[in-house]
């Protein structure tokens, strides 16, 4: 017997000693008394009986070295192979034959295989297996099932007056924001919401109470930018504006809604460019020259009239030459790319709140699943423990408040009060970040059996937020012991706001379990908005330096080196001190804005002017050498 070797397109394989066959794809081999059945593909066999292929069709024929079947017998029986579809079989020996009819000899066994079903090509097998594949392909490259819930309606096409808006909101911020954050980036969105406002009305959106709030909310936060000189509270009030948009323009009400909106920017900017190229593509063909000549003339005219006579009237007056400058953004040719940027950002980001408000996603839609309910036993225990850890805990600490303080130090070995509460205040604070997860997970997991377990529910973790509450107060009570022995800093007030917020989310929690949680996520991310704006309002740097001032009244301490890290806003506080702690308080404040040089209005917050008017109007007096011995520049020098 020869050996026997075909090969195929899609792959190859080779058969030795009895005979072989390459298939499509995958091959399959049986060997024994009876070799397997292989759909649409090869089967090879050997021993005392071949191996029989799937069944065909009845009657079906392929032709001999056609490319639709090869069979390969060997030993003591014959055997038939399945055709192998788009692929070519070549070279054919003895013992190998193509079936149209009976086909297979051989001693022994065997009987007629061919000219049957099982002789054949099973296309209905084959078209099933493709089908199958199709269907898998399918599956992996569709999108999780998440996505699909989440995806918006088609968007209506862009308007005329949204393109318009988003080319003046980065024309805005080119001129605007180059030379910084202060009144001009107000003025930079107000085109941005524009755009995002005629969206809405083409895709027949309508203002709703909460979105109203959020889009006030958004407005004020972005005001503290031009108020305040300090960067840390500006850059909140920003980022919490941008929480805001994203709130307003989705128009969410659920925890995923409200914890992944802002994420939705960055879809509607990839596809707000796309949405705006088809808008000007579509403009393009209708666009003629009747239409769009006569307004190109127009404004070159009026800027031709405003050249003309703004030159004359500025060469005619100098008080309206400084107002005219003051008034017209200062662009330079090195400024170019850094200009063109900010245009491109500014359009990117007009068009993405524009695309956001013409198609949210829908954030709503994501469900989290709640956890398997647990019994009242298995549930509390934990939770009724921890409140008596709490309670115990809170005992202590009204009893020290109430007069233990000087045991208190004795057994602890502290100095002074100040020292026992610094040890405490971040270890309190932690404790109620970690209450607000315990009560999360505590939800998630409590028993759901009807109206008594949610009553049982509601008393447990109500007993925890109270107890909670009162963790806050002793955290506060012990930074204010701090702050009066050592004075107030960034960090200290920072936290001390923190553990405020905290507090009143932990009173919404149970205001929740009275009157329902339906509106809780909306009202924990609106007080963390307040918490931003208020913060901002109340320049933290002000407040830093007001305490420190009024401090240095009381016991004449001061720290003039921590003054020099501080912004502008500390200036009228600082202001305050007699010299020479004044000058070389404000030493630090003069030199940064000797180095920033002029700036222009639309760059300059409320309190950088405030501060120069105050520098150009008291100029600092104290020497180097004086502010140097009183420690401005590092550790304080006894004279």
């Amino acid at each position: 017997m020869s050996e026997n070797a075909d090969e195929v397109d899609s792959g190859a394989a080779e058969g030795a000693v009895a005979g072989g066959a390459a298939v499509q794809g995958s091959a399959a081999r049986g060997a024994g008394a009876q070799g397997p059945a292989v759909q649409g593909f090869a089967a090879q066999g050997s021993g005392a009986q071949g191996a029989a292929a799937e069944p065909a069709k009845p009657g079906s024929a392929a032709p001999a070295g056609s490319g639709a079947g090869v069979a390969a017998g060997a030993g003591g029986g014959g055997a038939t192979a399945t055709p192998v579809t788009a692929a070519a079989a070549g070279g054919a020996h003895a013992g190998a034959a193509a079936s149209a009819g009976p086909a297979g000899a051989g001693a022994g066994s065997g009987g007629p295989v061919g000219g049957g079903p099982a002789g054949g090509f099973d296309a209905s097998a084959w078209q099933a297996r493709q089908a199958l594949i199709q269907q898998q392909r399918a599956r992996a490259a569709a999108p999780a099932a998440w996505a699909v819930r989440i995806h918006p309606v088609e968007a209506a096409p862009i308007r005329t007056a949204t393109l318009i808006a988003a080319v003046l909101a980065g024309l805005a911020a080119a001129l605007l924001l180059g030379d910084g954050m202060g009144p001009g980036l107000l003025v930079a969105v107000l085109p941005a919401i524009a755009a995002a406002y005629f969206a809405a009305r083409a895709a027949g959106r309508k203002a709703r109470p909460w979105t109203v709030v959020w889009a006030v909310g958004c407005v004020a936060l972005l005001v503290v930018p031009a108020l305040r000189d300090s960067a840390w509270p500006a850059t909140l009030a920003i980022l919490s504006a941008v929480s805001l948009a994203s709130l307003a323009l989705h128009g969410v009400r659920t925890w995923p809604g409200v914890l992944f909106s802002p994420f939705g920017f960055v879809d509607s900017a990839v596809n707000g460019v796309g949405w705006a190229w088809t808008g000007l593509r579509s403009r393009s063909g209708g666009l003629s020259r009747d239409r769009w000549l006569p307004v190109a003339k127009a404004a070159a005219v009026a800027l031709g009239l405003l050249v003309v006579f703004g030159t004359l009237f500025a060469s005619a007056d100098a008080a309206f030459a400084d107002l005219l400058g003051d008034l017209t953004p200062e662009v330079s040719v090195g400024d170019g790319p850094v200009r063109v940027l900010l245009f491109i950002l500014g359009a990117v980001l007009a068009l993405a709140a524009a695309r956001t408000t013409a198609a949210p996603l829908r954030w709503d839609r994501l469900r989290i699943a709640p956890g398997r309910a647990r019994s009242r036993l298995e549930w509390a225990l934990p939770l009724v423990v921890l409140n008596l850890l709490f309670a115990g805990f809170n005992a202590v600490q009204l009893a020290v408040l109430f007069g233990g303080y000087d045991k208190v130090l004795k057994s602890t070995g502290h100095r002074s009060y100040a020292e026992y509460a610094q040890q405490g205040f971040w270890q309190l604070l932690w404790a109620t970040l970690l209450t607000l997860v315990v009560i999360a997970l505590a939800l998630r997991w409590a028993p759901r059996g009807g109206a008594g377990d949610r009553r049982f529910v509601r008393a447990v973790l109500g007993t925890l937020c109270a107890l909670t509450l009162v963790v806050v107060a002793s955290a506060l009570r012990r930074m204010d012991f701090y702050v009066d022995a050592y004075g107030l800093t960034r960090l200290r007030v920072s936290v001390a706001a923190m553990e405020l917020w905290l507090g009143l989310v932990l009173v919404l929690i149970m205001a929740a379990g009275v009157f329902g949680a339906r509106w809780l996520p909306r009202a924990v991310a609106g007080s963390a908005a307040a918490a931003v704006l208020a913060f901002g309002l109340l320049s933290p740097d002000g407040m830093v330096a007001e305490r420190n001032v009024t401090r240095f009244q009381q016991d004449a301490k001061i720290d003039l080196a921590y003054f020099q890290s501080l912004s502008a806003d500390a200036a009228p506080a600082l202001d305050r001190l007699p010299e020479p702690q004044r000058s070389c308080a404000l030493r630090g404040i003069n030199d940064d804005l000797a180095e920033a040089g002029d700036v222009p209005w639309y760059a300059m917050s409320l309190g950088e002017y405030r501060a120069r008017k105050i520098l150009r109007e008291r100029p600092l007096k104290a020497s180097y050498e004086d502010c140097s011995r009183l420690g401005t520049f590092g550790s304080r020098v006894e004279p």
